[in-house]
């Protein structure tokens, strides 16, 4: 018997390699070009309605030359933590800039969005704390919560009765409330009913987080995130999130007044211990921010693509449950059949990614379909109309319908 034999009978492993076996592994494909409205997957040129690059940023000369400069100037690396020897000026300026945009009073970044979770919330709760979480929050909020010693208490997903009967639970309870939730949720694509919940958290005292990973850019003015959006920027603790959405590059950021950021300075573990965010990365968010502070017909041209994709597929009967932003899930409820259509799109020219559990519950198997500013309607017509053909040969419309 192998050492690792629990690795291959894995069922992840089993599932991969029977996806393998039928030609329907959708993952890690290689890309060899920049990703617009368009993308070069395995040497075919695909329409891109896969990635997270909303704004249509990733390519724009600006953002590439800022990027440059940076590298002439600094080097590709900071050799260090930003707790230490990795901190150079263009870390402050754009933490500056960001914390003016965000309306709050102090800002630090990370190397990644991910490790805002994992190093923000085990930092803010200890063991006699509970951490109030909406159902359908990403992994990373996830895994910061197994990282922190509270109690870790799941409330349905923008439910927020659900989520005031749980914290009604702890009332006498001495220690730190803390509420977490996304701004847009990443596979469902609703936005977080946020007003709401801060008058929970009023009632409460509870504190509140939100991870603006895909509101970043996206809603609130200029894409300032979900607090902007609800005009409740004042009554929001924290507000985090990534820079590779939008913003066109890689990092993350958490926000809130001075005295919980610098707390965060010397108690976050992933900010303290991890390499700080390379010089062209950080160049390229300072970039990106300055382009949409100044301009913001990017997002404008999102939303209008967006509201004519949601029409589309309305028309269409497609299933794609309380979407509203450009994150459109069109759920097949069956991984299989779900690997099987994602396949038949990418051989028609069109990506769009397959996801299924755990990345979302088994009856929840989905297409996530994502819109950029990049696209044009006659892309968006192409892709829908496909889909549309492709979804219905494998299920009757009338099931689509109920």
């Amino acid at each position: 018997m192998s050492k690792y034999d629990f690795v291959k009978n894995s069922n992840l492993v089993i599932q991969a390699k029977l996806l393998r076996e039928t030609n329907m592994y959708p993952f890690f494909r290689p890309i060899s070009s920049p990703q617009s409205d368009t993308a070069i997957i395995e040497g075919k040129e695909v329409l891109m309605f896969g990635s997270n690059n909303y704004l249509g940023l990733n390519n724009h000369p600006y953002i590439k030359e800022a990027a440059k400069e940076a590298i002439n100037k600094y080097g590709t690396s900071c050799t260090g933590s930003r707790f230490m020897n990795g901190t150079i000026d263009l870390h402050l300026e754009l933490e500056n800039e960001l914390k003016d945009f965000l309306g709050k009073e102090a800002v630090i970044i990370f190397p990644t969005g991910f490790q805002v979770n994992t190093g923000v919330i085990p930092a803010l709760t200890s063991k006699d704390d509970q951490i109030f979480i909406d159902e359908l929050n990403h992994a990373s909020i996830i895994d910061g919560c197994r990282m922190s010693l509270a109690q870790r208490v799941k409330y349905k997903h923008n439910d927020i009765f659900d989520l005031g009967r749980k914290l009604n639970r702890f009332k006498n309870s001495s220690g730190v409330k803390l509420i977490v939730t996304d701004g847009i949720f990443s596979m469902d694509g609703d936005i977080a009913k946020l007003d709401k919940i801060t008058k929970e958290a009023t009632k409460h005292n509870a504190l509140t987080f939100v991870d603006c990973a895909h509101a970043l850019g996206v809603i609130g003015k200029n894409g300032a995130g979900t607090a902007s959006h609800y005009g409740i920027t004042d009554q929001i603790d924290l507000i985090g999130g990534t820079f590779s959405k939008s913003m066109a590059s890689v990092g993350g950021f958490i926000a809130g007044n001075k005295d919980i950021i610098d707390y965060l300075k010397h108690a976050s573990r992933s900010y303290m211990f991890s390499a700080s965010l390379p010089p062209a990365s950080t160049a390229s968010v300072l970039a990106s921010l300055r382009l949409i502070k100044a301009d913001d017909s990017f997002r404008q041209k999102l939303w209008e693509n967006t509201h004519y994709a949601l029409r589309l597929m309305r028309e269409y009967k497609l299933d794609i449950g309380m979407a509203e932003t450009p994150i459109i899930p069109i759920y097949i409820r069956d991984s299989i059949l779900t690997f099987r259509i994602a396949k038949k799109l990418l051989d028609r020219g069109v990506y769009v990614n397959p996801v299924v559990a755990p990345g979302v519950k088994e009856n929840d198997a989905l297409l996530r379909f994502s819109l950029t500013a990049a696209h044009s309607k006659e892309q968006i017509e192409h892709a829908i109309k496909h889909i549309h053909e492709v979804v219905k040969s494998y299920i009757p419309e009338e099931v689509i319908c109920q």
